[in-house]
């Protein structure tokens, strides 16, 4: 019998924030929010339409261009973005709470996902303070120096796979750059989001420098990327979208950083520490239920160690702990949506007659309800696979033997994705030239994902357009204006004069 925790207080309807009010939709229209334990609606949601967009954007655009945010110093604006940060961490267990709810991450990763929030901010609240521009001196003749400002009214577009974390990434480096935002997050998981409103009212934001508005990415999203006064959009999902919302840019001359869908290879050559390389490819595969663009979800064995490497890896999967998102135990909890998890059943029906199922492949015993799926290996899985070219986001995994340095790049970059790439070698000049050979925006040596926030983090190829982390982000929502300031006489051509 599955488990189902349902939180303490939780709201059966949820609302925009715009203009620092909770409002429904202009229209009325509404859609229904459920949990993917039960899969049973829990609340009904505001669903936002053109109007609700227009109505959230004009009060986003008021206070940029009348309001106090622009205005104030970076560390004014820091002491804010810090009070966000210990909000965040003293309700960091209501959070992972409610984003567990709403998801069906396991909980413990959950909670690592709201202090990393919280971190977020710290972040960009220290680098905003940090910040230093580029001045230029001709001595004698000329001073020219960088005067950096926020661009406007930034509209965020989120996934669903972990959102509260998600949106941090964009609000923090948005809100400390002096922009005003409007949020469109995904219509799966709108529980966490409706949570930064108070938190940002509590540490000070004025109102207006945060919007949400819920909705479908065909209606609210579009409205949203379509809108005059908006002159920039950072989104973060599937590349299908993005290519979208990429047209839609297009058209209207917008500044873009789209992060997109992953196939990442995992490189394990037969020097490397096979038991780290183990717990790390089973670890960025299977954390966050697969669902994780970085997803190291091909993994790529030089041949000499190859069966002792799927037979390892496939009893660790076996062993893999399913179920209830909120026990503590649990290692991969239930998919999002049903939507979602008949898409990753039906890629795991396709991975039946691509490879040699090692593991998984199947609901697992006991879960009769919910959208759960056993953690899933093929082996043999040949590059033309479609469950090896394609991007599935779940607890799936194909792996498949190389012999050569050689042929493990072109199998590493043989697909149209480009985000993320790991390297297992003890060898370090091979370590380093392969890395630089990868097609991916991301690469790491001998671990998993770890971030560095001061890195870039973004794709090449169908992965992604633009980079964000560090001063990227900070580049992304302000203009640099150059500013020339003559401190001698110059020489100017007298065009027209007769003598």
């Amino acid at each position: 019998m599955t488990q189902h925790h349902v939180p303490e207080d939780l709201p059966t309807h949820l609302q925009h924030f715009i203009g620092g009010q909770w409002v429904d939709s202009i229209g009325g229209e509404t859609f229904d929010v459920l949990d993917p334990v039960s899969n049973q609606n829990y609340a009904t949601c505001a669903a936002g339409q053109k109007a609700d967009i227009d109505r959230a954007v004009a009060a986003a655009k008021q206070a940029f261009d009348s309001g106090p945010w622009p205005r104030l110093k970076p560390r004014d604006r820091f002491r804010v973005l810090n009070r966000i940060a210990d909000l965040v961490e003293e309700r960091d267990a209501r959070l992972a709470e409610l984003e567990t709810f709403d998801t069906g991450l396991p909980i413990t990763q959950a909670l690592g996902q709201a202090q990393r929030a919280a971190e977020n901010f710290r972040f960009f609240a220290d680098l905003i303070v940090a910040q230093a521009d580029d001045a230029y001196k001709v001595p004698g003749t000329q001073l020219n120096y960088v005067n950096r400002k926020p661009v406007g009214v930034a509209g965020l577009i989120t996934p669903w796979n972990t959102p509260f974390m998600l949106e941090s990434w964009k609000l923090a480096p948005a809100l400390a750059s002096g922009c005003t935002v409007v949020l469109k997050p995904a219509e799966f998981t709108p529980l966490s989001a409706s949570l930064w409103a108070e938190i940002f009212r509590e540490a000070g934001v004025p109102d207006g420098v945060f919007n949400l508005v819920n909705g479908i990415g065909e209606e609210a999203g579009a409205s949203l990327v379509a809108h005059p006064d908006v002159p920039l959009i950072s989104f973060t999902g599937e590349t299908t979208t993005g290519k979208i919302i990429y047209r839609s840019c297009a058209d209207n001359l917008k500044g873009m950083s789209m992060e997109l869908g992953g196939k990442s290879p995992a490189v394990v050559f037969a020097d490397a520490d096979l038991d780290a390389a183990i717990d790390s490819t089973l670890f960025g595969v299977f954390s966050l239920n697969g669902e994780r663009c970085t997803a190291g979800s091909r993994i790529l064995v030089e041949r000499s160690i190859y069966d002792e490497f799927c037979t390892r890896y496939a009893e660790r999967a076996k062993n893999i702990v399913v179920g209830d998102p909120h026990d503590p135990k649990t290692e991969v909890g239930a998919l999002v949506h049903p939507e979602h998890y008949a898409k990753v059943m039906s890629y795991v029906e396709v991975g039946k007659t691509e490879g040699r199922l090692l593991a998984g492949g199947s609901r697992p015993e006991g879960l009769d309800e919910g959208n759960y799926v056993s953690p899933t290996v093929f082996a043999d899985v040949a590059p033309t696979a479609r469950i090896f070219q394609e991007e599935i986001f779940g607890p799936v995994v194909a792996i498949t033997p190389f012999d050569t340095d050689e042929e493990a790049l072109a199998l590493a970059n043989g697909v149209r994705y480009g985000l993320a790439g790991y390297i297992w070698t003890n060898d370090l000049t091979r370590a380093h030239t392969f890395a630089q050979n990868v097609e991916a925006g991301m690469v790491w040596l001998n671990s998993h994902n770890v971030r560095d926030l001061r890195t870039p983090f973004g794709g090449v190829k169908a992965s992604g357009l633009g980079h964000e982390g560090g001063y990227r982000s900070i580049d992304f929502y302000t203009d640099q204006q150059a500013v020339h300031i003559t401190l001698g006489p110059v020489h100017t051509a007298r065009f027209g004069a007769t003598r």
